[in-house]
């Protein structure tokens, strides 16, 4: 028999409005938004009222996606829903982080919101973006990188779709390029080059926050983005370096899948791991959670 497997989404797919039906349904997830409110005030209200371009910005972005997906993760967790594994897309990594005991949920936030203002810091020094590239192979799109020196292949999310990010400067020419090679790039709803050398600085910075917190060895087994694998006792060297580092989204869910899991419950605002893992693996079960309640409530 295989296991449910929790994922939990990175930015990209907040939008004003999110988590508020969880919020004003579920005792479970007003707790959580609580706990995140009295340690940054205004997050809920911020998820509920924000603008689009409020939630774009990565300081705001990442602590309102992890108070919106701590608080699903509450609500299934409160109906006995346990996953045997947990993964997270970039910032979800954090997420996941917390919900598998690698710490407590209040260390988490604290670190999620160091994280996102570092993370800012470090997309306000340059004028970068990213982009998500389709139809072409990944080493289709690694040569096209290597035509620029400020251009980085950076997530592997999925068969023909390949995240990369860079200076802005650089971007246009290297759209003209995909175009020219058959793919397509599609501009992300990020401020920053994310997991590319131009986070190294920020990666450094939040080693320093994690080697000061209540860091230890998670209870559910918690896959990493950049090995792909599980987590074992180095909690510390992979969330901060995963910062500045490439995501291997397709061989972990590969992984996931190999090690048993056989249903993967989307923990976000969308539905892009959704889409991403039915492409890696067209006969498994990948749902978002809100539809998944919604499943567990009709039963």
């Amino acid at each position: 028999m295989g296991q449910i497997a929790f994922v939990f989404s990175g930015q990209g797919d907040q939008y004003p409005g999110m988590g508020r039906d969880l919020y004003e349904n579920y005792a479970a997830a007003r707790k959580i938004y609580d706990l995140c409110d009295a340690i940054r005030p205004g997050t809920s209200f911020q998820c509920f009222h924000g603008t689009e371009d409020e939630l774009k910005e990565t300081a705001n972005t990442q602590p309102c996606l992890f108070a919106m997906e701590l608080s699903a993760a509450g609500i299934l967790l409160e109906k006995g829903i346990v996953p045997g594994a947990v993964a997270g897309f970039s910032l979800g990594e954090v997420v996941a982080a917390a919900v598998s005991g690698v710490f407590d949920y209040e260390t988490g936030f604290r670190l999620v919101c160091k994280r996102g203002e570092l993370m800012q810091r470090e997309a306000e020094k340059y004028k970068t973006s990213m982009a998500a590239v389709v139809k072409l192979t990944p080493g289709q799109v690694r040569e096209l990188c290597g035509k620029y020196p400020d251009v980085y292949p950076v997530n592997f999310n999925c068969p023909g779709q390949i995240t990369v990010s860079g200076l802005s400067a650089q971007m246009a020419d290297f759209f003209a390029g995909v175009k020219a090679a058959g793919g397509r790039a599609i501009p992300l709803k990020v401020t920053g080059a994310f997991h590319s050398p131009f986070m190294k600085d920020a990666a450094k910075a939040f080693q320093e926050e994690l080697e000061a917190a209540d860091v230890r060895e998670g209870t559910i087994p918690l896959y990493s983005d950049m090995t792909a694998r599980p987590y074992g006792n180095d909690a510390v060297s992979l969330l901060s370096a995963q910062i500045s580092s490439p995501v291997q989204w397709e061989k972990l869910v590969g992984n996931m899948i190999g090690d048993g899991a056989d249903t993967f419950i989307e923990i976000g605002p969308g539905r892009t791991l959704t889409n991403m893992i039915k492409k890696i693996s067209p006969g498994i079960k990948a749902i978002n959670v809100t539809e998944y309640l919604a499943e567990v409530e009709v039963c």
